[in-house]
């Protein structure tokens, strides 16, 4: 047996640094690798045995052409020259007859590889494809952080170790960023006090010293009613205000007046007394740093509120103090030079851009022109995590669409296609890998030869590349090359020397961090800027959520459950049994309506509707409603969660709302 080093490739901030027994060509163990300084040698649940996933006896090993009607999984193999000739041929005939605007490609993060995340952008600018807008995730966090600091570095989560009060605002750590507990725990061992702010009672909630619930959509009015506090009560850095940052001033005159503690307190559901115990913990605090989670972004107010959050570090002065700032997401991915695989120079100019969001809209649009006749999914599973799901199948149903799908597993969507393709995992193709949680980057490459048939991203791009014509050398060289490209690009996109040595040989490598990065400001200004003149409004300012006018009677939130991470890991039998599509409900609201836990509802609004089993909880506040997960339709017994999502989008950087919903409640049999 032999231990190979590799790097887990999912959309997660940990990324974390593995150790993979390998005997007779396949993956017996995975383990942790002590060695890396975020991840530690520990693994969350998913990822503990991920050579179940690996060795799945669902794996897809062979291409697939389709044999039965759209939706039913029925499928007879055929040879790889097949299902590429037979790509190519109806790609040909619809550039011939509608040009290449009529194909669509459809990725995500499916692998957050460098090379395999990108590897279809530089094989459709050529082509001239509708360009893909991909903006599912939280483009509106990035959005508000960037209108106030600019380019500047986020807060290294290791500093939290130095923290003497850290704030978990919008993230289920203990779901999607495991490995920033050993920080935690260090910063508690030396008197950290720990908050949590969510919109409901999560493990991460129980982890905290302290839990404030706040009503979906209103934490840019907290983070008001905070600084307000903080102002009133002299706990501002005055002297860091006037040295580094930009419009405070105005801020506090213009704004922060109106967000008394009472009316901060009848907006987001948070007693008054809990608002000002806060932001006395905040303003006293010596050091004090806030984790910035996802969720509150995915609001039609997402962009707004990540910046008034924002703000916060900057009136206390916590970048100066060792352990005090702010953690959004790492820009690790700048070590690398990603044009080396995305190839902007190739796009064609004019072509239209489709924003992934409005998917739905985009399968079912007549007035579209030229309207997508083929749709190529990989990294990727659209019909069970786009939002709209209802119109995503409907368009997906289309038998004049020509889909391909390039996946691991028999997914929702790789249901609906006429080509399936089948992908490797992370352990049977070459990548380097960057985090958006830390900052420490990794190479890794293939340990063991690939399951059955299946190719990677890029081995298929330029499989298809060859039969398109396309024939610029770029599309001939390997993952090997590629990494050894990126390794090079390091010299000039990252500020201080990386060694490479030990990043080729496949080492976990900490990205060095300028001595100054967090008191660096890179703005046009050189200052944190809370007015921000470049932008309207220039003063940041709450404004309700998308759903603040919607007719139905519940908020729905959709939180991520800990045993699968989006819809990936639903192939694992051992993760998906048990409690799935369950439905919290506050027990006043369920005495209200007459309904008793355990009982079959269905949520619905206009969008669409989907099944729960009810179950009474205090962990939600009363006019909320919970599901976790993002379950396979298999699983589900029926559309899942995103039935109910809408394709609105965020007040900026065009992202999604999953958040931002209502629905109505009924027992199964109401009508």
């Amino acid at each position: 047996m032999e231990i190979k080093k590799s790097v887990c490739p999912y959309d997660c901030p940990d990324c974390c640094g593995l150790l993979v027994s390998v005997e007779d060509g396949q993956a017996a163990t995975v383990a942790g690798d002590p060695a890396h300084s975020f991840t530690r040698g520990t693994l969350c649940p998913k990822m503990a045995h991920y050579e179940r996933t690996v060795h799945s006896p669902q794996r897809l090993t062979t291409p697939l052409k389709r044999t039965g009607p759209k939706g039913s999984g029925s499928f007879q193999p055929i040879r790889w020259d097949e299902a590429i000739a037979e790509i190519a041929g109806h790609w040909k005939t619809i550039i011939r007859e509608d040009g290449a605007e009529a194909i669509l490609p459809y990725s995500y993060a499916g692998t957050m590889g460098t090379i395999q995340y990108s590897a279809g952008h530089a094989f459709f600018f050529a082509l001239g494809a509708s360009s893909l807008d991909r903006t599912i995730c939280a483009p509106a966090k990035a959005q508000g952080y960037q209108d106030v600091m600019g380019k500047t570095l986020p807060t290294a989560p290791q500093e939290a170790q130095h923290s003497d009060l850290i704030i978990l605002w919008s993230i289920s750590m203990l779901a999607t960023d495991i490995h920033f507990k050993h920080d935690l725990d260090l910063a508690r061992q030396h008197g950290a006090r720990i908050w949590c702010i969510d919109t409901y009672e999560t493990k991460t909630a129980r982890y905290a010293d302290q839990f404030i619930r706040v009503k979906p959509g209103t934490d840019g009015a907290l983070a008001l009613g905070l600084m307000h506090i903080i102002d009133r009560d002299k706990l501002t850095d005055e002297a860091f205000l006037s040295r580094c940052v930009q419009g405070w001033s105005e801020l506090k005159s213009a704004v922060l007046p109106r967000y008394t503690p009472d009316h901060t307190a009848a907006i987001t559901g948070v007693p008054a007394a809990e608002i000002e115990q806060l932001a006395h913990a905040y303003g006293h605090a010596a050091a004090p740093f806030i984790r910035l989670g996802s969720g509150q972004s995915r609001y039609g107010n997402g962009a707004m509120t990540s910046r008034l959050i924002t703000c916060l570090p900057a009136i206390v002065g916590a970048y100066q103090h060792p352990g005090g700032g702010l953690l959004t997401s790492t820009s690790g991915s700048h070590a690398f030079n990603k044009d080396i695989i995305r190839r902007p120079d190739l796009e064609k100019p004019g072509v239209r851009h489709i924003n992934m969001i409005k998917l739905g809209d985009v399968l079912n649009d007549p007035s579209l022109a030229p309207a997508i006749r083929s749709l190529y999914v990989y990294s990727s599973n659209p019909a069970c995590t786009a939002p709209d799901q209802r119109l995503v199948r409907q368009g997906l149903e289309r038998e004049d669409l020509f889909t391909v799908v390039h996946e691991r597993f028999l997914t929702d969507t790789a249901r609906y296609a006429d080509i399936v393709l089948p992908a490797t995992t992370s352990l049977e193709h070459d990548d380097i890998y960057y985090s958006y949680g830390h900052y420490t980057i990794q190479r890794g490459d293939a340990v063991i030869p690939p399951v059955g048939e299946s190719k990677s991203n890029w081995q298929v791009f330029r499989l298809l590349a060859t039969a398109m014509g396309l024939n610029d050398s770029f599309f001939q060289q390997s993952e090997k090359e590629l990494i050894n490209q990126f390794i090079a690009s390091t010299k000039t996109a990252w500020p201080l020397p990386i060694p490479q040595n030990k990043l080729a040989a496949g080492e976990p490598v900490d990205l060095p961090l300028p001595a100054n990065y967090k008191m660096a400001f890179h703005t046009p200004s050189g200052k944190i800027e809370i007015c921000n003149p470049r932008i309207q409004p220039a003063l940041p300012e709450f404004f309700p959520p998308h759903a603040h006018n919607d007719p139905e009677e519940f908020c729905f939130i959709n939180a991520p459950d800990p045993r699968i991470l989006d819809s990936s890991f639903n192939e694992r039998s051992e993760l998906t049994h048990g409690h799935i599509m369950e439905l919290l409900m506050h027990p006043a609201d369920a005495e209200n309506l007459g309904l008793q836990d355990g009982a079959i509802v269905i949520a619905e609004n206009t969008r669409g509707q989907a099944r729960f089993t009810l179950k009474l909880s205090e962990r939600t506040q009363p006019g909320c409603v919970v599901s976790e997960g993002v379950w396979w339709q298999q699983h589900a017994g029926g559309p899942n969660t995103n039935a109910l999502t809408w394709q609105r989008c965020t007040d900026k950087a065009k992202g999604s709302t999953f958040y931002d919903l209502k629905v109505n409640i009924r027992p199964q049999n109401a009508q």
